[in-house]
């Protein structure tokens, strides 16, 4: 996938830096165009285009009220083709670039336009080429039936797709006696011979889902007859006909007749079928009437047909349901104008990534976020091309996906996540977010989606399934980000999020994935950050620790994540007071004597009551228990761990251990924190060692054997630390886990 190009670049950041780059701040606040700047029409387009994609695909872009207002003045700027779509554009937005000789004006579901716009239309007369208003339904309205097209003379190209059926076509069209472009998609057309006055014109006629007649064109280089399938209609396409068609449109160089149930027998018999390789020889075609070609076809529509399934087609590209090139073909083909196909056509590319094996992947991918964008506000299609992601962004496929690629997924999955609460597309969006390596990944986007998905788990009664996967998506985003990530995060309300989560679980009497992921999100999001621990412990965080370990006793994980997360707590001394209680040290020291997950739960207790020890005897405010029998507890449980032991736990920075070495208030603080050392750079020292040099913990070390007070156990275990440590620098080599 290739780069951005530079003036794809300038245009973006332009668009995002209004002010700051070719605008000035008028009257009331209003933006304008600085009066030095002009510019030409190729960059006037891309500007407007480009600001489209951005207020309908990217949620952080703001859209500006008078931007069309900066376009108004010909002199400063030009522009010539313009590509406007969707509710967002309104009838002052087309009345402020009304002066502009507009050559190419699509506009492409734009409900909001009014009657109003027809005249803004009439300004544009003298110079229109091109004009599509395809499912503007509400712009002829009743009072517009007055609008004609009389003064177009240069209009070729014309698309009136999926207008309101009580538009007067025939009136309408009368004027335009230049076309040799139509596209009537949707309409009923008023009698047989309407099309007449185009007969020797036409290059190009779509009449998708239209009721036809047997009226041929003899100049069409491209025509459209396909229909939604299992649409009722008193037209046929025989065998007959389709023959006759062929043989009078002697240039034809598209055809699509999607949809259509021939009659009669179009198709070569099996034996015949078989002979010979695929060939796009008309003479060779497995579809009879097309053996009447001239020459191959460019294009040839036949999805939803059984003459897609035959060995022999005439033409270059194929849209049907036979195979991957054809269904990629198919979306290619009716993403922007026939979304009901599409998705058909995407759900079909989903059974080939989930069951097969995708050949295209860099197409597929291409299509499907193409299709997400264009139909933001199309459920089928969200549904189906976020499910179809899900299975393109796996594993299998990842080494072929380029990083802008994979950011353009990301994009769409949160628009679609942004746009729909139904379960199937949030589902789905989340799996795919899961196919991504977080937090790494999704940082570029990280405020974004570490919203939506704390907006997902909002009402604590959600999908089991959704809830499980946001969860583990929280806790993954919060892991191994720097504190900047977590303070922000922690005051969109993840610390609140996690615990209403843990508290309903509480309330059904489940330990589930659910409740462990919660504590294990909120141990993440407290390290090292005192405001999120500040708001654990305000929001009755240790009430719900308390209750948790009465309700499950015997839940190993969940004791550990709790643990650890108040370790982090411990860590804060402003808030170490607010652990000073009876109850609370009771627990704690209990803890100590915990086998459950191997060390880790009377690893991390120990570490809770070493920082509370390393406030000294005055802050010791209660008489039971008392701290020399609780220290006494903890040298117990430090002498009975195995130092070898391999652990669950990952330290970013031992700065909070470090603070523990040069004290000689609390020895038993110090020994935790020097064994805590020891074990780390032993069994992990191409990880640990290098952080403990570079943060200084060596002559700490130093400190502990000078200190008086300090044990002689501890003082042996930190030589041995310094030794590991050593070595590790004398042999950067080492590799040892």
């Amino acid at each position: 996938m290739a780069p951005h190009s530079l003036i794809a670049l300038s245009t973006d950041y332009c668009l995002r830096n209004l002010s700051r780059t070719m605008c000035c701040t008028g009257d009331k606040g209003v933006l304008r165009l600085r009066p030095d700047v002009f510019l030409p029409s190729e960059i006037c387009d891309k500007l407007v285009n480009a600001y489209m994609d951005l207020v309908h695909t990217d949620s952080d872009f703001e859209g500006h009220d008078g931007f069309f207002q900066l376009f108004s003045d010909p002199r400063s700027t030009r522009l010539s083709r313009v590509h406007l779509r969707e509710d967002t554009v309104l009838d002052q937005d087309l009345q402020a670039i009304a002066k502009q000789d507009l050559i190419e004006l699509h506009l492409t579901n734009c409900n909001n336009l009014s009657a109003h716009s027809l005249k803004t239309l009439s300004d544009f007369r003298h110079t229109l080429v091109s004009l599509s208003l395809f499912g503007c339904s509400n712009i002829f309205h009743r009072k517009a039936m007055d609008f004609s097209f009389q003064g177009f003379n240069r209009l070729r190209l014309l698309n009136l797709g999926c207008l309101p059926p009580d538009v007067d076509v025939e009136a309408l069209l009368s004027p335009l006696t230049s076309l040799t472009a139509l596209d009537l998609s949707g309409l009923q057309l008023p009698r047989p011979a309407f099309l007449a006055q185009w007969r020797d014109r036409l290059t190009s006629l779509v009449l998708y889902n239209v009721e036809l007649c047997e009226e041929v064109f003899h100049t069409v280089l491209h025509l459209d007859i396909s229909r939604e399938s299992r649409r009722s209609g008193k037209f046929k396409l025989t065998r007959k006909l389709l023959t006759a068609i062929v043989q009078s449109l002697t240039h034809l160089a598209s055809l699509d007749i999607s949809g259509h149930v021939m009659l009669d027998n179009c198709a070569a018999p099996p034996f015949e079928e078989a002979v010979g390789r695929p060939s796009t020889d008309p003479s060779k075609s497995s579809i009879y009437p097309l053996r009447e070609l001239k020459r191959p076809l460019q294009f040839l529509g036949l999805y939803d047909t059984t003459l897609c399934n035959l060995t022999h087609i005439p033409a270059y590209k194929v849209t049907g349901g036979k195979n991957e090139e054809q269904i990629l073909n198919a979306i290619e083909a009716y993403t922007e104008f026939r979304p009901e196909l599409a998705h058909r056509a995407i759900n079909q590319l989903f059974d080939i990534a989930r069951i097969q094996h995708c050949g295209q992947l860099l197409r597929a991918l291409q299509l499907v976020i193409a299709a997400l964008k264009c139909h933001k506000y199309d459920k089928s299609i969200q549904v189906t091309g976020s499910a179809a992601l899900f299975y393109l962004t796996n594993t299998e496929y990842r080494c072929d996906q380029s990083i802008r690629l994979r950011r353009e997924v990301i994009q769409v999955v949160l628009n679609g996540m942004e746009q729909y609460q139904e379960v199937t597309v949030q589902r789905n969006c989340c799996l795919t977010l899961c196919n991504f390596s977080i937090p790494e990944e999704l940082e570029f986007q990280y405020r974004r989606v570490n919203q939506l998905l704390l907006r997902i788990l909002e009402p604590t009664r959600q999908d089991e399934s959704i809830q499980r996967i946001a969860v583990h998506l929280c806790n993954a985003l919060v892991c191994q980000v720097d504190n900047d990530h977590k303070e922000a995060v922690g005051k969109m309300g993840f610390v609140k999020t996690m615990l209403n989560l843990i508290q309903k679980k509480l309330l059904d009497k489940l330990c589930d994935q659910v409740m462990e992921f919660s504590w294990s999100a909120l141990w993440n999001i407290t390290d090292e950050t005192p405001d999120n621990c500040r708001m654990f412990l305000e929001r009755s965080g240790m009430d719900l620790f308390l209750e948790c370990l009465k309700e499950f006793p015997d839940k190993q994980e969940l004791h550990r994540n709790m643990l650890g997360l108040l370790g982090n707590v411990a860590e804060v001394k402003a808030l170490r007071p607010q652990l000073m209680t009876p109850q609370f040290i009771t627990v704690f020291s209990n803890l100590l004597d915990s086998k459950a997950d191997g060390i880790e739960v009377s690893y991390n207790a120990c570490g809770v009551l070493s920082h509370i020890m390393f406030d000294g005897p005055d802050a010791w405010t209660m008489d039971e228990p008392q701290r020399e029998e609780v220290m006494d507890r903890m040298w117990d449980a430090i002498r009975s761990w195995d130092v070898s032991s391999r652990r669950n736990i990952n330290y970013r920075s031992f700065e909070p251990i470090l603070r523990l070495l040069p004290q000689s208030i609390a020895p038993v603080s110090q020994h935790w924190a020097t064994w805590a050392l020891y074990n780390l750079v032993s069994v992990y020292p191409s990880k640990y060692c290098p952080l403990l040099i570079k943060e200084g913990g060596m002559n700490l070390l130093l400190s502990v054997l000078e200190l008086p007070s300090s044990h002689e156990e501890t003082k042996d275990m930190a030589r041995k630390v310094m030794e590991h440590c050593g070595n590790f620098k004398e042999d950067p080599m080492e590799t040892g886990r």
